[in-house]
């Protein structure tokens, strides 16, 4: 009689543990049960699926561009290049690189004191290029230094510290894309008749100002209104200028100004745009008319310092 009770005990054990460990693998479906509690339902997905990490990634579609994971595009649409953005039709050719020559050679003069600099209003050279220039510094347009950038565009900047006053920050931020800048006098003087001492402190002091601001001391020099006479010359010299650059032609309001020879642009000119925003367009619309002049005759804009 025991017998039997012991064998019937271990046949129940039996099977009540064989229905536990099938209640166990069934637990390993990710099926959802009502009963159980959100924990359970994680820790019954698979390892990682407390942290939202799938096991298996799906392939990423080798058809896409190159870039197309990180949302870029690789190539920019014509619309948005920076040439037509600032109303050209095309972009503007790079200009050559100068074969270094002084564009008229210094007037004699003593040993003791260094040579009168040229006056110029256009470079000898072969190359198809023209030279922006722009005065007096009344400008403040941040979208001007924009197209600067955008464009690469080679421009000289002739300063009057009475005019530009506290705006130096800004002709700070077009010399940081490239602008140069040069020599207008300290109050845009008429210098032409003035005496020695005068003149030297017009010029002089401007090369001091722009020096204190920048760390630099100009070589180029303009005088107000293109009026000069010899005085000017040596007073230029002492001050370390090596050119007086004057412009042959100009861009005004509407159109293009020459102030001798052919009426059209020609290797080498030297343009002044006109500073004043008060008659037409501003500056922007005035360098962007002017650009497309320059196109049209075949030609680009070079760096002024690079052939001075």
């Amino acid at each position: 009689m025991r017998g039997r009770t012991a064998l019937l005990a271990s046949v129940t054990a039996l099977t009540v543990l064989t229905a536990t460990l099938t209640g166990c693998a069934r637990s390993a479906d990710p099926v959802e049960h009502p009963g159980r509690t959100a924990t359970e339902r994680v820790r019954s997905a698979g390892p990682g699926a407390e942290r939202g990490v799938r096991p298996h990634a799906p392939a990423a579609d080798s058809s896409a561009e190159p870039g197309a994971e990180r949302g870029v595009r690789p190539h920019a649409p014509a619309s948005e290049q920076p040439y037509r953005r600032w109303g050209l039709a095309a972009p503007l050719a790079p200009a050559p690189t100068p074969a270094r020559t002084a564009a008229a050679g210094p007037l004699a003069d003593s040993p003791a004191r260094p040579a009168l600099p040229p006056v110029v209003d256009r470079i000898p050279t072969r190359d198809k290029v023209v030279f922006l220039t722009y005065d007096d510094g009344a400008e403040r347009d941040p979208r001007f230094v924009t197209m600067v950038r955008e464009l690469r565009l080679p421009v000289s900047m002739f300063l009057t510290d009475s005019v530009v006053g506290p705006g130096y920050a800004h002709f700070a931020r077009l010399r940081s894309v490239g602008a140069g800048l040069q020599n207008h006098t300290l109050d845009h003087a008429a210098l032409r008749g003035l005496p020695y001492a005068g003149q030297r402190a017009e010029i002089c002091g401007q090369q001091d100002k722009l020096r204190a601001r920048f760390g630099l001391r100009p070589r180029l020099f303009r005088p107000p209104y293109g009026a000069y006479d010899t005085v000017t010359l040596r007073a230029a010299a002492d001050c370390g200028i090596t050119a007086v650059v004057l412009w042959r032609a100009s861009m005004g309001p509407t159109d293009l100004t020459y102030t001798h020879g052919s009426h059209r642009l020609r290797p080498g000119d030297v343009v002044a745009v006109d500073p004043d925003e008060t008659r037409g367009p501003g500056l922007r619309e005035r360098t962007t008319r002017l650009l497309r002049r320059i196109q049209e005759e075949g030609l680009t804009v070079g760096r002024l310092e690079d052939y001075l």
